[in-house]
Protein backbone atom coordinates (compact mmCIF):
# COMPACT_ATOMS: atom_id res chain seq x y z
CA UNK A 1 0.00 0.00 0.00
CA UNK A 2 1.28 3.30 -0.51
CA UNK A 3 1.23 6.62 1.66
CA UNK A 4 -1.98 7.93 0.03
CA UNK A 5 -4.04 4.78 0.54
CA UNK A 6 -2.98 4.59 4.11
CA UNK A 7 -3.97 8.20 4.81
CA UNK A 8 -7.45 7.34 2.92
CA UNK A 9 -7.78 4.35 5.25
CA UNK A 10 -7.41 6.39 8.34
CA UNK A 11 -9.96 9.03 7.24
CA UNK A 12 -12.60 6.70 5.87
CA UNK A 13 -12.38 3.82 8.23
CA UNK A 14 -14.36 4.62 10.93
CA UNK A 15 -17.26 5.49 8.90
CA UNK A 16 -17.20 3.34 5.30
CA UNK A 17 -19.48 0.83 5.29
CA UNK A 18 -17.62 -1.74 4.20
CA UNK A 19 -14.84 -1.92 7.00
CA UNK A 20 -17.71 -1.10 9.37
CA UNK A 21 -19.18 -4.07 8.99
CA UNK A 22 -16.40 -6.27 8.31
CA UNK A 23 -15.56 -5.05 11.91
CA UNK A 24 -19.08 -6.03 13.39
CA UNK A 25 -18.67 -9.29 11.46
CA UNK A 26 -15.55 -9.79 13.10
CA UNK A 27 -16.39 -8.46 16.78
CA UNK A 28 -19.63 -10.94 16.12
CA UNK A 29 -17.23 -13.86 15.61
CA UNK A 30 -14.51 -13.07 18.48
CA UNK A 31 -17.22 -12.87 20.70
CA UNK A 32 -18.40 -16.36 19.90
CA UNK A 33 -14.47 -17.50 20.37
CA UNK A 34 -13.26 -15.97 23.34
CA UNK A 35 -14.80 -14.54 26.76
CA UNK A 36 -14.29 -10.83 27.10
CA UNK A 37 -10.89 -10.20 29.45
CA UNK A 38 -8.55 -7.74 29.93
CA UNK A 39 -6.61 -10.68 30.54
CA UNK A 40 -7.21 -12.38 26.68
CA UNK A 41 -4.62 -10.86 23.87
CA UNK A 42 -5.78 -10.51 20.75
CA UNK A 43 -3.19 -9.93 17.99
CA UNK A 44 -3.41 -8.16 14.59
CA UNK A 45 -1.24 -9.16 11.78
CA UNK A 46 -0.70 -6.28 9.15
CA UNK A 47 -2.95 -3.82 11.24
CA UNK A 48 -2.51 -1.27 8.66
CA UNK A 49 -3.97 2.16 10.14
CA UNK A 50 -5.77 0.43 13.40
CA UNK A 51 -9.55 0.38 13.07
CA UNK A 52 -9.72 -3.75 13.27
CA UNK A 53 -8.03 -4.19 16.42
CA UNK A 54 -8.99 -0.83 18.07
CA UNK A 55 -12.34 -1.91 17.83
CA UNK A 56 -11.90 -5.14 20.06
CA UNK A 57 -10.16 -2.76 22.67
CA UNK A 58 -13.11 -2.31 25.22
CA UNK A 59 -13.01 -6.42 25.77
CA UNK A 60 -9.38 -7.72 25.66
CA UNK A 61 -6.18 -7.16 25.54
CA UNK A 62 -4.90 -5.89 22.18
CA UNK A 63 -2.30 -5.16 20.04
CA UNK A 64 -0.85 -4.59 16.14
CA UNK A 65 1.87 -4.86 14.00
CA UNK A 66 2.73 -3.79 10.48
CA UNK A 67 5.49 -3.56 8.15
CA UNK A 68 4.32 0.48 7.41
CA UNK A 69 6.01 3.21 10.11
CA UNK A 70 3.44 4.98 8.63
CA UNK A 71 0.42 3.13 9.19
CA UNK A 72 1.29 2.49 12.63
CA UNK A 73 2.15 5.95 13.49
CA UNK A 74 -1.69 7.27 12.30
CA UNK A 75 -2.71 4.06 14.06
CA UNK A 76 -1.50 5.34 17.41
CA UNK A 77 -2.50 8.73 16.96
CA UNK A 78 -5.98 7.48 16.65
CA UNK A 79 -6.25 4.59 19.03
CA UNK A 80 -3.40 5.31 21.95
CA UNK A 81 -5.38 2.70 23.92
CA UNK A 82 -3.63 -0.20 21.85
CA UNK A 83 -0.05 -1.44 21.61
CA UNK A 84 0.92 -1.15 18.14
CA UNK A 85 4.31 -2.20 16.75
CA UNK A 86 6.37 -1.43 13.38
CA UNK A 87 7.88 -4.74 12.39
CA UNK A 88 7.22 -8.50 10.88
CA UNK A 89 5.30 -11.03 12.35
CA UNK A 90 6.10 -12.95 13.93
CA UNK A 91 9.65 -12.24 14.40
CA UNK A 92 9.39 -9.08 15.71
CA UNK A 93 6.18 -9.75 18.67
CA UNK A 94 8.55 -11.43 21.34
CA UNK A 95 6.18 -12.34 24.25
CA UNK A 96 3.07 -11.21 22.67
CA UNK A 97 3.28 -14.43 20.08
CA UNK A 98 3.44 -16.55 22.54
CA UNK A 99 0.53 -14.89 25.00
CA UNK A 100 -1.66 -14.34 21.77
CA UNK A 101 -4.85 -16.08 22.17
CA UNK A 102 -6.15 -14.81 18.62
CA UNK A 103 -4.15 -13.77 15.81
CA UNK A 104 -6.13 -11.72 13.06
CA UNK A 105 -5.26 -11.54 9.30
CA UNK A 106 -7.47 -9.47 7.47
CA UNK A 107 -6.82 -9.17 3.79
CA UNK A 108 -3.24 -9.40 4.43
CA UNK A 109 -2.26 -12.51 3.02
CA UNK A 110 -2.74 -11.07 -0.83
CA UNK A 111 0.18 -8.73 -0.05
CA UNK A 112 2.56 -11.59 0.18
CA UNK A 113 4.68 -12.82 -2.36
CA UNK A 114 4.78 -16.30 -0.43
CA UNK A 115 1.60 -16.24 1.13
CA UNK A 116 2.34 -20.07 2.24
CA UNK A 117 5.74 -19.71 3.72
CA UNK A 118 4.19 -16.33 5.51
CA UNK A 119 0.74 -18.58 7.09
CA UNK A 120 3.44 -21.30 7.96
CA UNK A 121 5.68 -19.24 9.90
CA UNK A 122 3.01 -17.41 11.81
CA UNK A 123 1.30 -20.81 12.74
CA UNK A 124 4.48 -22.62 13.48
CA UNK A 125 5.12 -19.75 16.07
CA UNK A 126 1.86 -19.97 17.81
CA UNK A 127 0.50 -21.41 20.81
CA UNK A 128 -0.84 -24.62 20.06
CA UNK A 129 -5.07 -23.94 21.28
CA UNK A 130 -4.83 -20.61 19.54
CA UNK A 131 -7.15 -18.80 16.98
CA UNK A 132 -6.38 -17.17 13.31
CA UNK A 133 -9.16 -15.38 11.75
CA UNK A 134 -8.12 -14.58 8.38
CA UNK A 135 -9.96 -13.08 5.56
CA UNK A 136 -8.92 -12.58 1.94
CA UNK A 137 -10.36 -11.00 -1.27
CA UNK A 138 -11.85 -13.58 -3.60
CA UNK A 139 -13.92 -13.63 -6.95
CA UNK A 140 -10.77 -13.31 -9.73
CA UNK A 141 -12.94 -11.63 -12.31
CA UNK A 142 -13.10 -8.92 -9.63
CA UNK A 143 -9.27 -8.11 -10.26
CA UNK A 144 -9.17 -4.49 -11.42
CA UNK A 145 -6.90 -1.43 -10.87
CA UNK A 146 -8.27 -1.54 -7.58
CA UNK A 147 -6.20 -4.45 -6.78
CA UNK A 148 -3.33 -3.21 -8.55
CA UNK A 149 -3.52 0.03 -6.80
CA UNK A 150 -3.39 -1.69 -3.60
CA UNK A 151 -0.35 -4.32 -4.29
CA UNK A 152 -2.36 -7.52 -4.28
CA UNK A 153 -0.91 -10.22 -5.40
CA UNK A 154 -3.62 -12.13 -5.98
CA UNK A 155 -7.70 -12.52 -5.25
CA UNK A 156 -8.86 -15.92 -4.10
CA UNK A 157 -11.29 -19.17 -4.51
CA UNK A 158 -12.05 -21.54 -1.74
CA UNK A 159 -9.55 -24.58 -3.20
CA UNK A 160 -6.55 -21.80 -3.35
CA UNK A 161 -6.76 -20.18 0.57
CA UNK A 162 -7.80 -23.62 2.41
CA UNK A 163 -4.98 -25.08 0.51
CA UNK A 164 -2.79 -22.43 2.67
CA UNK A 165 -3.13 -24.83 5.72
CA UNK A 166 -3.62 -28.40 4.30
CA UNK A 167 -2.32 -31.04 5.93
CA UNK A 168 -1.45 -29.24 9.24
CA UNK A 169 -2.24 -29.99 13.00
CA UNK A 170 -5.15 -27.09 12.67
CA UNK A 171 -8.91 -27.23 12.99
CA UNK A 172 -11.03 -25.76 10.71
CA UNK A 173 -13.95 -23.98 12.75
CA UNK A 174 -15.33 -21.87 9.90
CA UNK A 175 -14.39 -20.88 5.98
CA UNK A 176 -16.90 -19.31 4.04
CA UNK A 177 -17.28 -16.72 1.07
CA UNK A 178 -18.53 -13.33 2.66
CA UNK A 179 -19.15 -10.19 1.36
CA UNK A 180 -22.34 -11.75 -0.76
CA UNK A 181 -25.02 -10.33 -0.73
CA UNK A 182 -23.51 -7.00 -2.51
CA UNK A 183 -21.40 -9.21 -4.87
CA UNK A 184 -23.62 -8.12 -7.75
CA UNK A 185 -23.06 -4.52 -6.99
CA UNK A 186 -19.88 -5.19 -6.62
CA UNK A 187 -19.38 -7.24 -9.94
CA UNK A 188 -20.61 -3.98 -11.67
CA UNK A 189 -18.78 -1.37 -10.08
CA UNK A 190 -16.02 -3.18 -11.18
CA UNK A 191 -17.11 -4.25 -14.33
CA UNK A 192 -17.51 -0.37 -15.50
CA UNK A 193 -14.36 0.38 -13.51
CA UNK A 194 -12.42 -2.01 -16.51
CA UNK A 195 -14.46 -0.47 -19.23
CA UNK A 196 -13.88 3.03 -18.36
CA UNK A 197 -10.13 2.57 -17.30
CA UNK A 198 -10.64 4.32 -14.28
CA UNK A 199 -11.58 3.05 -10.70
CA UNK A 200 -14.86 4.41 -8.79
CA UNK A 201 -12.99 5.86 -5.78
CA UNK A 202 -10.19 7.95 -4.07
CA UNK A 203 -6.24 7.54 -4.26
CA UNK A 204 -6.56 4.94 -6.91
CA UNK A 205 -9.42 2.65 -5.33
CA UNK A 206 -12.94 1.96 -5.33
CA UNK A 207 -13.17 3.60 -1.42
CA UNK A 208 -15.59 6.23 -1.55
CA UNK A 209 -17.87 7.25 1.45
CA UNK A 210 -21.42 7.25 -0.24
CA UNK A 211 -23.62 9.73 1.46
CA UNK A 212 -25.20 8.72 4.57
CA UNK A 213 -28.95 6.42 3.70
CA UNK A 214 -27.18 4.76 1.25
CA UNK A 215 -23.89 3.85 3.09
CA UNK A 216 -26.27 2.89 6.02
CA UNK A 217 -27.77 0.45 4.01
CA UNK A 218 -24.79 -1.15 2.82
CA UNK A 219 -23.29 -1.51 6.03
CA UNK A 220 -26.63 -3.09 7.23
CA UNK A 221 -26.93 -5.89 4.14
CA UNK A 222 -23.15 -6.47 4.31
CA UNK A 223 -23.22 -7.06 7.99
CA UNK A 224 -26.21 -9.37 8.14
CA UNK A 225 -24.16 -11.86 6.95
CA UNK A 226 -22.46 -12.29 10.58
CA UNK A 227 -25.96 -14.40 11.88
CA UNK A 228 -25.03 -17.11 8.99
CA UNK A 229 -21.47 -16.87 9.76
CA UNK A 230 -21.82 -17.49 13.27
CA UNK A 231 -24.24 -20.28 12.87
CA UNK A 232 -21.80 -22.46 10.62
CA UNK A 233 -18.83 -21.10 13.65
CA UNK A 234 -21.14 -23.77 15.64
CA UNK A 235 -21.97 -26.40 13.39
CA UNK A 236 -25.63 -25.18 12.91
CA UNK A 237 -25.32 -24.98 9.23
CA UNK A 238 -23.34 -27.09 7.07
CA UNK A 239 -22.30 -24.42 4.57
CA UNK A 240 -21.53 -20.96 4.26
CA UNK A 241 -21.81 -18.11 1.24
CA UNK A 242 -21.30 -19.98 -2.26
CA UNK A 243 -20.01 -17.20 -3.71
CA UNK A 244 -18.46 -13.32 -2.24
CA UNK A 245 -16.30 -11.27 -3.02
CA UNK A 246 -13.94 -12.10 0.00
CA UNK A 247 -13.44 -15.33 2.02
CA UNK A 248 -13.22 -15.92 5.50
CA UNK A 249 -11.79 -18.55 7.98
CA UNK A 250 -11.40 -19.33 11.56
CA UNK A 251 -8.63 -21.99 12.03
CA UNK A 252 -7.03 -23.25 15.27
CA UNK A 253 -3.75 -24.51 15.88
CA UNK A 254 -3.42 -27.59 17.51
CA UNK A 255 -0.47 -29.66 18.73
CA UNK A 256 2.04 -30.87 16.10
CA UNK A 257 4.71 -30.00 14.13
CA UNK A 258 4.47 -27.18 11.54
CA UNK A 259 7.30 -27.44 9.15
CA UNK A 260 7.81 -23.93 6.90
CA UNK A 261 6.12 -24.24 3.52
CA UNK A 262 6.59 -22.28 0.49
CA UNK A 263 4.03 -21.65 -2.27
CA UNK A 264 3.61 -24.94 -4.49
CA UNK A 265 4.72 -24.83 -8.05
CA UNK A 266 1.65 -25.82 -9.05
CA UNK A 267 -0.60 -23.07 -8.39
CA UNK A 268 -1.45 -20.42 -11.07
CA UNK A 269 0.90 -17.27 -11.67
CA UNK A 270 0.05 -14.32 -9.19
CA UNK A 271 -0.06 -11.33 -10.59
CA UNK A 272 2.66 -8.60 -11.41
CA UNK A 273 2.80 -6.09 -9.22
Amino acid sequence: MQSEQFQLHAEIEQRHWWFVARRRIMRRLVGELLPSSPATTIVDVGCGTGGNIACLADRYGCAGIDTSSQAVELAEQRFPSVQFLVGRAPDDLGELMRRARLFLLMDVLEHVSDDFAALSELFCAATPGSYFLLTVPADESLWSRHDESFAHYRRYDMERFVRLWADWPVATLMVSYFNSRLLPLIRLIRSRGRRRGRVAGQAGTDFWVPISPINRLLEAVFSGEARRLVNLLHGRRTAGYPSGASLIAIVRRDEGIIPLRHKPSDLPADHAI
